[in-house]
């Protein structure tokens, strides 16, 4: 073991004296290596709001093993050193509304290329697929590149779903072949939606996602959704008594009833989600980069489009000039709209209802990865501290999901996202990235923007 002296000014020094152990302490990054050490790093736990500065952070198999003062805790020699002075280390992130491809797919790789490249070390597939099942385990033991996959199964909706029986017998189909979740989408009648939770809730499997129209807002919670994505049916909900059940056509997500609701109602269906015990996952940004005034070239010009095809990027300017063109809609109204769920993301915190990071990538101008860094912003712009919305991408996805990852202690699995700034001061230092650890492997921010380069500009 080698033994670290608790001078600060010196640790930079040891640091390169560690690189000139042998060659087995020093191997490349990208490669296996049974120990990597993090040493003198601030370490973001997301247990609670504290720091713990001048931390070694021992990873073996996979493992956090060891967390301790710099000063005290030796090194083992055939380790790789990661130098963490003045760098944060806190767990990976989880995008909790992610599409991703088909195994098959020539698009998984740059999919999950972009996750990992921006700190996602866990994501939800909301868009299920048989080889989802197997790419989970490939993802798991390392033979594919990326995060670990949580599953849903093929969408339940009104066209794949016929009454209620069929509903159940999908559902029993579904669990037996072994997927995490259960995806709902929109056209599932109430007796089909009440089947379909009815065998959910007997062999134990959440159902989550959109709430069809015909079975609302307040029927979706009694049944126990497990999460509501983004923030489907409340906009429904608040409109006032004497209107159609279903509010009516609103247009994208009800926006267009936003004028129309009752924003009294917001404490009440707050108070019901939590009753039920049920999650939101705003997905905050699909709505802001689909209807806000901010425009479509200013939105095309950003960076990461680079890691988009061309043809992709136009298709989502041709989305949201439809959205313009839709008769009734407005960017005003699109902020009013973006506004108003921001009172109620807001609302939902404070009463103590619990939020789930997701952005709904890849959609409209939401790039894997990089969209889910603006989700954490716009998060903190509706109220939420830093931490409190790093929580929902962590240690609140290690709750809901019952997972060991999430906390950055002892006996936790090491996704771990390593950054150059604290994130607790700007939410925005969340994309100063120097290094993703993928279950205990190591990659530096080159060498996962190597990998992103393969996908650049590409058709």
């Amino acid at each position: 073991m080698i033994a670290f002296r608790s001078k600060r000014f010196v640790y930079r020094l040891i640091f390169f004296t560690v690189l000139l152990l042998p060659v087995a302490a020093t191997v490349a990054a990208d490669e296996e290596a049974a120990i990597t050490v993090f040493l003198n790093v601030n370490v973001v736990t997301m247990s609670d709001e504290h720091i713990i500065s001048g931390q070694t952070v021992i990873v073996e198999a996979g493992l956090i093993a060891q967390l301790g003062p710099v000063d005290s805790t030796p090194v083992p020699e055939a380790s790789v050193i990661v130098d963490g002075t003045d760098r944060f280390l806190l767990p990976g992130l989880a995008e909790m509304h992610g599409h991703i491809p088909p195994a098959s797919s020539p698009e998984l790789g740059r999919v999950m290329t972009l996750l990992a490249a921006n700190g996602v070390t866990t994501v939800r597939g909301m868009l299920g697929h048989p080889s989802h099942l197997d790419l989970r385990r490939d993802l798991l033991e390392g033979r594919v590149f990326g995060p670990r996959l949580v599953t849903s199964g093929l969408s339940l909706n009104g066209s794949s779903v016929s009454g209620a029986a069929d509903g159940a017998r999908q559902v029993e189909a579904q669990h037996a072949a072994g997927y995490d979740f259960l995806k709902i989408h929109p056209g599932l009648d109430a007796g089909e939606f009440t089947a379909i939770a009815a065998a959910a809730r007997r062999l134990g499997m959440p159902f989550a996602g959109h709430v069809p129209a015909a079975v609302g807002l307040e029927m979706a919670l009694a049944e126990g959704i497990a999460t509501i994505d983004h923030l489907d049916g409340y906009l429904a909900a608040m409109m006032p008594a004497n209107s159609d059940a279903s509010g009516g056509y609103g247009g994208f997500f009800d926006v267009l009833l936003v004028d129309q609701v009752q924003e009294s109602k917001i404490a009440s269906l707050v108070a019901q989600t939590i009753t039920a015990g049920t999650w939101n996952v705003p997905t905050q940004a699909l709505f802001v980069h689909r209807l806000s005034s901010v425009g479509t070239q200013e939105l095309g010009r950003r960076p990461e489009m680079q890691y988009m095809p061309a043809a992709t990027v136009q298709q989502w300017a041709n989305t949201r000039q439809q959205q313009e063109n839709e008769r009734g809609f407005s960017p005003a109204l699109g902020d009013r709209a973006i506004s108003l769920r921001r009172k109620l993301i807001r609302a939902l915190h404070t009463a103590g209802a619990g939020l789930l990071l997701g952005s709904d990538a890849p959609q409209v101008f939401n790039v894997p990865g990089f969209s889910l860094h603006d989700e954490l912003q716009y998060l903190v712009d509706a109220g939420l501290s830093p931490f409190e919305a790093l929580s929902t991408g962590t240690s609140a996805v290690a709750r809901f999901l019952g997972s060991n990852t999430g906390v950055v202690a002892v006996g936790r699995d090491a996704d771990l996202l390593l950054l150059d700034a604290n994130p607790l001061e700007d939410i925005a230092n969340t994309r100063r990235i120097y290094g993703v650890m993928l279950r205990g492997r190591w990659y530096r921010a080159q060498d996962l923007h190597d990998r992103l380069q393969r996908y650049r500009a590409s058709d």
